[in-house]
């Protein structure tokens, strides 16, 4: 369900506004977010910080009411976005009760994984993230195409309908293999001493600092420049996501093979390189071909940290509520390259597009340096060792 999340910097022209937008203005194209975009990073926020609750819920044996509670909550927050007429209403449904919906589906779909899959966790677990970016791909070319032809409220509508029939599949067929054996702590104190553990999680605030600066806003930049025309800009979001569910899916059934960690690292720092490579595009092409690179390379880290919360929790009893712990912290991040990359831009020309780029890819690298340096402190500087 973080494909809702996926697509929402995408569509944020067409939601994020006073009122629901007239026909003429509805594909306008790709407008700089307010705020930072909001409404969409609240939400994304949201998807991870709800870790801290989501997390133990599940630990304690309540996967059924995390699945109700978040399906009820997305669906419903889809039908009051269709009838919000005032900024603030928006903020509520789109970037409150969707986002908390989200938070708590997203830990339960992952942490899952771990009691049907041993030899082969890094495939299920990069097929179940490449869900997330084939929503991203779906939901904002829905809302694109359907808007003008029904109108603002019946789009959204049309997206909620979209959400509960995909939502009743985990609803009908996900279960807990295992039963907790014993009712466990809200917080799992230990973590905040594990050194390799605080360290990831801090490689990763860092590295979800510097994506989600793409994420945000990579779209505007190629209409601002005048790369690509207002259609077009719309769907480089689209085409970010279409590449990551590749990006998602195959680096992790390799990792099955090599470990988590050794492709999680490099992969990382490569997705900082491309993205200071943006302050060289200077063409429509140029942008398309590096969002599908960044697209298919950032994969590795949406997919890859579920696998190392797993290596780095001996006691499987208690991965949710690392999972939820971890990711809350991480989530901090995207509170950093949200706004703080609108602050870096600005809002009068020229936008500092040189900083904001230097800024996301640095981030992105200074993270993947991260990585690695957890690698070698768990598993040595041995090259050729699966870590």
């Amino acid at each position: 369900m973080s494909g809702y999340t996926s697509s929402r910097p995408s569509s944020d022209a067409n939601v994020e506004a006073p009122s629901p937008p007239p026909p003429q203005q509805a594909l306008a194209g790709p407008t700089p977010p307010p705020n930072g975009g909001l409404t969409a990073w609240m939400q994304a926020f949201l998807l991870l910080i709800m870790g801290v609750f989501a997390g133990p819920i599940y630990d304690r044996g309540y996967l059924r009411l995390l699945l109700i509670s978040g399906a009820f909550l997305v669906v419903f927050g889809h039908m009051m976005l269709s009838l919000c007429h005032a900024y603030w209403e928006i903020i509520l449904a789109q970037g409150v009760v969707i986002g908390v919906g989200t938070g708590l589906l997203f830990v339960p779909c992952v942490a899952i994984n771990a009691q049907y899959f041993s030899t082969r966790l890094g495939l299920a677990v990069g097929i179940a993230t490449a869900g997330s970016s084939l929503g991203g791909v779906i939901y904002p070319i829905v809302l694109y195409r359907l808007i003008n032809e029904i109108g603002f409220a019946w789009a959204v509508r049309i997206e909620g309908f979209l959400a509960l029939a995909t939502l009743l599949i985990p609803l009908a067929l996900l279960k807990l293999r295992v039963k907790p054996p014993k009712v466990r702590a809200i917080i799992d104190w230990s973590a905040f001493v594990d050194v390799q553990f605080m360290s990831f999680v801090l490689s990763g605030l860092i590295a979800y600092m510097g994506i989600f600066v793409f994420f945000f806003y990579v779209a505007y930049y190629s209409q601002d420049q005048h790369f690509l025309g207002t259609a077009m800009s719309f769907y480089v979001v689209p085409i970010f996501n279409a590449a990551s569910c590749f990006g998602r899916s195959l680096p992790n059934a390799l990792a099955d093979k090599t470990g988590s960690f050794n492709l999680l690292a490099p992969g990382t720092f490569l997705a900082g390189v491309f993205m200071l490579c943006f302050m060289a595009v200077s063409s429509g092409a140029g942008i398309i071909v590096l969002a599908i690179f960044t697209g298919f390379i950032s994969g590795v880290m949406i997919g890859m940290p579920p696998l190392c919360f797993v290596a780095m929790t001996p006691d499987k009893s208690k991965l949710g509520t690392r999972i939820g712990m971890g990711y809350a912290i991480m989530g901090f991040g995207i509170l950093a390259g949200g706004p703080g990359g609108g602050g870096i831009l600005g809002d009068k020309p020229p936008l500092d597009w040189t900083g904001i780029w230097t800024f996301g890819g640095v981030s992105a690298c200074v993270a993947g340096l991260g990585f690695w340096g957890v690698r070698v402190i768990k598993f040595g500087w041995k090259v050729n060792k699966k870590a």
